[in-house]
């Protein structure tokens, strides 16, 4: 069993985490709360009942907690307290308070993902990473909201309705692990469990002001989940974390990876990721960028990078520019896979359930037949509105063999990429999660185009990360030339009254390098938490 990590490298003491510490137990983090409870400052049932009084005050604006497990959570503190009363081996999560994306199968809840077919039909077993957690001691206070079937960046849907953004009603979480993002930017959860195809981790944790992180493709178990996408192997979906400390990502990937032997999800690979603090800053040679060349990305994105280099510099680690190969193409070939099969295994998986506008939309884009794309993306091009044109043009389908020419380019793109930064010595990366901050209630779809970042990174399949950094401030909310474009136009629409809201930076490493993506994350921690703008919480 994972024995619980040691004390926090790095303290926070600047006067945003002062303020939120004396909220207390609420604002702790979940290593924190580990290390109260087994050290008998603190009950797991009084954890327990503030972060559920917490979740009753905040989810009536949030909607983000959809399935509660309230009183078996009161149950299992009680339980944990007792254990520990007796003496008995404590977990390194013994008592700490959890919740859960929706898809993740929890006993004696439903799966949905937004399907009003399955809201009655009830689990009767956790899966593998949910075990996990349970196995080392976490306690499960519910299940948060997603998008229907996830495939688009703001969490809504038939079922159980819209998940706001805790900085702005008026604005998404992101998703599609968007209902847990806000729930614990709001303090109503210590950290949670999530998932990433295209951003799903990443995005929210930008959006609301927390961080995340997507582990490297095949690091952890894809069981135990309702799927979407089904047959997609080019990419991966993964499991992953999302807290408002770099270190207790870290806690939570290490129990996710401790799997016993002999009950390893055969979709895994084996193995724990080296520890962060193995890692020395003042060695390591970072790639950044601001601009990828694909979709502008807005002044507070801009800035936060640079500030990220900045902070890393000053550690001693080698920040230069790079400039990532063909990011047009790389975009080109995730659309291309994630829309190959024309949106049948999503028409399937919607047999008998009330299909969200969001889904239906992107389902009239996958029916456009291709004999037609030519003339709609020409059309479209000639009316000013070229990034439809590329979304409509990149999404083609095809044969069996189209299908796997772009399963092949795919694996010939990864390969020139990490040729590119191994060319230089770079050991990680440092970029823009999204090119926006948190996007206004419906416009998701239209902007998928602003979420290239991140979708270079499942595309790679390498480790990646967001850190919250900082807000957006007055006079810094846009700079974007006026266009008829409609989609550049939602842009500056997005980025008008975006003052106040938080950005992250997206960290990443060469694949199976957590350790190193982690210590990147906790160095930028440290040195955004002491600036009276870092978005640490919404109280």
């Amino acid at each position: 069993m994972l024995m619980l990590m040691g004390a926090a490298r790095h303290s926070h003491t600047g006067p945003i985490a002062q303020k939120i510490l004396s909220h207390q137990p609420i604002g702790m983090g979940a290593t924190e709360l580990a290390r109260a409870i087994r050290e008998e400052r603190m009950t797991s049932r009084d954890v327990v009942e503030a972060f559920l009084a917490r979740i009753e005050q905040v989810n009536p604006d949030l909607n983000a907690v959809v399935f509660p497990l309230f009183d078996q959570a009161r149950r299992e503190a009680d339980l944990a307290d007792a254990a520990q009363r007796r003496g008995s081996l404590l977990g390194p999560l013994h008592g700490v308070p959890v919740t859960i994306k929706e898809s993740f199968h929890v006993a004696g809840t439903p799966s949905t993902i937004g399907l009003t077919s399955r809201r009655r039909e009830l689990l009767d077993e956790d899966g593998p990473l949910v075990r996990q957690l349970r196995r080392a001691g976490a306690i499960v206070l519910g299940k948060t909201n997603v998008p229907q079937l996830m495939i688009w960046h703001e969490s809504t849907n038939p079922v159980y309705g819209r998940t706001n953004n805790p900085w702005n009603l008026e604005r998404g979480p992101g998703g599609s692990t968007g209902g847990e993002a806000a729930l614990i930017a709001k303090g109503g959860s210590p950290w949670g469990l999530g998932s990433d195809l295209g951003g799903s981790i990443r995005l929210p944790s930008h959006f609301c002001g927390i961080h995340g992180l997507k582990p490297t493709s095949r690091r952890l178990a894809k069981s135990g989940q309702a799927k979407n996408l089904l047959g997609l192997e080019a990419i991966q979906c993964q499991g992953g974390p999302l807290a408002r400390r770099v270190e207790d990502l870290e806690l939570m990937l290490r129990v996710l990876c401790d799997a016993p032997p002999g009950t390893l999800d055969a979709e895994a690979t084996p193995g724990m990721p080296a520890p962060s603090s193995d890692v020395d800053v003042s060695t390591l040679r970072i790639a950044m960028w601001t601009d990828d060349g694909y979709f502008p990305v807005a002044p507070a994105i801009r800035r936060a990078v640079q500030e990220a280099a900045d902070a890393l510099r000053a550690r001693g680690a080698k920040v230069e520019s790079f400039q990532p190969p063909r990011v047009d193409e790389a975009i080109d070939l995730y659309l291309g896979l994630v829309s190959a099969d024309r949106g049948q295994a999503i028409r399937r998986l919607l047999a008998g359930s009330q299909v969200d506008p969001n889904v239906r939309k992107l389902l009239h884009l996958a029916k456009i037949p291709n004999s037609l794309r030519g003339a709609v993306t020409a059309a479209l091009r000639f009316a000013g509105q070229p990034w439809l044109a590329r979304l409509i043009r990149a999404a083609r389908y095809g044969s069996a063999d189209d299908f796997w020419q772009l399963s092949y380019r795919r694996q010939v793109y990864e390969q020139s990429f990490m040729a590119a930064l191994a060319k230089d010595g770079f050991d990680a990366m440092i970029c823009a999660p999204h090119a926006l901050p948190a996007m206004r209630h419906g416009d998701a779809v239209d902007l998928m185009s602003a979420a290239a970042p991140t979708f270079l990174m499942n595309l790679l399949g390498v480790p990646a990360g967001v850190v919250a950094a900082t807000r957006v401030r007055e006079g810094e909310e846009s700079d974007r030339p006026p266009s008829r474009d409609w989609v550049v136009r939602k842009a500056v629409r997005t980025e008008a009254g975006s003052t106040g809201l938080p950005v992250g930076v997206q960290v990443a490493a060469r694949h199976w390098r957590e350790d190193i993506a982690l210590a990147v994350m906790q160095t930028l921690e440290t040195a955004f938490s002491q600036r009276p703008d870092y978005p640490l919480a919404v109280w």
